[in-house]
């Protein structure tokens, strides 16, 4: 080739590939469709799913939370607390957040109190889960102790928690509630709905962890529960329950119940039961101490109703204060069982009848009246009514209808077998001799005034009774350790055989004591009930009367009543 061949081919323009304008436009093309593509989705998520994407995120971060309800508090008639609620922090945690760290598990246990295996237990049954309490109702103190180690995925929430400043001098009355803060016994479930109150609710703003970032607002105002007061007077309580601890420990008893009532208006100023619990701390709860004998246990009461049924066989005008009963030889046959007396008594009017305690004297003036009347006049008297006081579990006792009655069931029930009452129904029911006439029903919250009262009793008969009790407790009756210094008192001893498997147990006994303070002017109305003492004695006048006339001698000077200016 020539060297001019060869300068004209070097200066030659290159010619393009065919395909090179093709790939520009594929590319081109795949940009503007990856744009739309974007710009397409910008657009369906900040436009058309704007609103549904902005919920989702919202319920991520935004809750509503409730805010826990103030318990009312349980006051005694002058204010005292009896139940409060203080603030407490439970710990809880998410096991999917929880941390993986060995060591920090480790600390967190510790802390907890908990053995690291049973931990690490508890972790893998809610591993599948997102809440599991970790600690409840820790002091403030403590939990922030563990919220400082700043374990990931342990978090806090605020309760209640109910402390009974009296623990367990007044457990069965108040009763208790339950981790909750849900009354589950006594006047704490009787009255929940009032006690508890509404919770409110309030808009946070979360992190994913679940860690409050700040307050939105309060959407609902929690109302507080209302506060609830009692008749009880927490300076009786605490002396009523300490006098029948004492007698308890001392004859070895199974338990026992005194109930103080205010004779004017009904207001139960004391209810102490034995065995009882501490509702503070409910470790090792002995069953039987959750119960309010008072309220709920029925008994026979024995003699200590003999007053009562005096007053139906006064009202029958059959009989006045002067007759007189030949109780001897000391016992007597009535279809086919025998009645009998301690002792052979001879010649007893009415007052020396209950001053005795004479069972053959109330039978044969009880065989004198009209079938239903005795059963009218206790049944006058609340027995075999419900007490109306709202108590769970309150009991109305047993008050057999006479239909076909034997002389020997018509005997009996004026002694104080074959009907059964509580220890609150007999307190009532000795309001009528003590209240001219008028029982007045049993009322476990403070009155504003007293309620009209149901008249029972004719008022004679009532002051006739009066006088009769005050003779009951006189120097030489079995009645005298119930007597109290400076105050003319008046009651009735019962000593009645409890009851077994097979019948009545011969030695297994209940001694009670029913009485009224003063006789001059009466205030109150004390019973006393002692459960099995198995220490020697056993009759109302050795074991029961004795707590009655330490519990009303206090409860006078407390109450300021002034002392008698004569006293037999």
């Amino acid at each position: 080739m020539s060297r001019a061949n060869r300068g004209v081919s070097s200066r030659a323009t290159p010619i393009a590939p065919p395909l090179a304008g093709g790939r520009f436009l594929l590319v081109l093309c795949a940009i503007v469709a990856v744009a739309v593509v974007l710009i397409g989705r910008i657009t369906l998520l900040q436009v058309i799913d704007r609103p549904f994407l902005q919920s989702q995120g919202d319920a991520r971060t935004m809750r509503h939370e409730t805010i826990p309800a103030h318990r009312g508090m349980i006051t005694d008639r002058n204010g005292e607390p009896l139940a409060i609620s203080t603030p407490v922090v439970t710990l809880w945690a998410n096991p999917q957040e929880l941390t993986q760290d060995p060591l920090q598990r480790v600390v967190l246990s510790q802390a907890l109190g908990m053995n690291l295996l049973d931990f690490e237990a508890r972790l893998a049954r809610f591993s599948e889960h997102e809440f599991m309490y970790l600690r409840r109702h820790m002091t403030p103190q403590a939990a922030q102790h563990i919220l400082d180690l700043r374990t990931p995925g342990v978090y806090s929430q605020q309760e209640y928690k109910r402390y009974y400043p009296a623990g367990e001098v007044a457990a069965q009355l108040l009763g208790v509630t339950n981790v909750d803060d849900v009354g589950q016994e006594g006047l704490e479930l009787a009255y929940q709905p009032y006690l508890a109150g509404q919770p409110g609710q309030r808009r946070i703003l979360k992190d994913r962890r679940g860690r409050l970032i700040r307050e939105l607002g309060v959407l609902k105002e929690a109302e507080p529960g209302g506060e609830l007061t009692l008749a009880i007077d927490q300076r009786l309580q605490y002396m009523a329950y300490r006098e029948l601890r004492a007698a308890v420990a001392e004859h070895r008893a199974d338990g026992g119940v005194v109930v103080m009532m205010d004779a004017r208006n009904g207001e139960v100023l004391a209810m102490a039961n034995l065995p009882s619990y501490n509702p503070n701390n409910r470790a090792g709860l002995d069953p039987r101490g959750l119960r309010n004998q008072a309220v709920v246990d029925v008994f026979e009461p024995g003699s200590v109703v003999k007053p009562l049924a005096m007053a139906a066989i006064l009202e029958s005008s059959q009989f006045d204060r002067d007759t007189v009963v030949n109780t001897s030889p000391g016992w007597m046959r009535i279809d086919e069982y025998t009645i009998r007396d301690i002792r052979d008594y001879g010649q007893l009017d009415l007052a020396g009848i209950l001053e005795k305690s004479s069972n053959i004297g109330m039978s044969k003036l009880a065989l004198e009246l009209h079938d239903m009347a005795i059963w009218e006049k206790y049944n006058q008297l609340g027995f075999g009514h419900n007490p109306g006081t709202g108590f769970p579990g309150e009991s109305a006792g047993s008050l057999p209808a006479p239909i076909r009655w034997s002389r020997s069931e018509k005997a009996t029930l004026s002694y104080g077998y074959g009907l059964s009452v509580t220890a609150l129904q007999l307190a009532s029911a000795y309001t009528a001799i003590a209240n001219n006439g008028v029982r007045m029903p049993p009322s476990l919250l403070r009155l504003r005034q007293a309620p009209e009262g149901i008249p029972s009793i004719d008022p004679e008969v009532a002051n006739d009774l009066l006088r009769i009790l005050e003779s009951s407790v006189g120097a030489y009756s079995g009645g005298r350790r119930a007597r109290v210094e400076g105050y003319r008192v008046g009651g009735k001893t019962g000593t009645v055989r409890k009851t077994g498997v097979s019948g009545y147990d011969t030695n297994a006994y209940r001694s009670v004591f029913t009485g009224v303070a003063p006789i001059s002017d009466p205030r109150i109305v004390t019973v006393v009930m002692i459960d099995n003492p198995k220490a020697g004695e056993f009759y109302g006048g050795a074991v029961a009367a004795p707590v009655f006339s330490s519990v009303t001698g206090n409860a006078l000077r407390l109450l300021d009543v002034p002392p008698d200016h004569e006293v037999p």
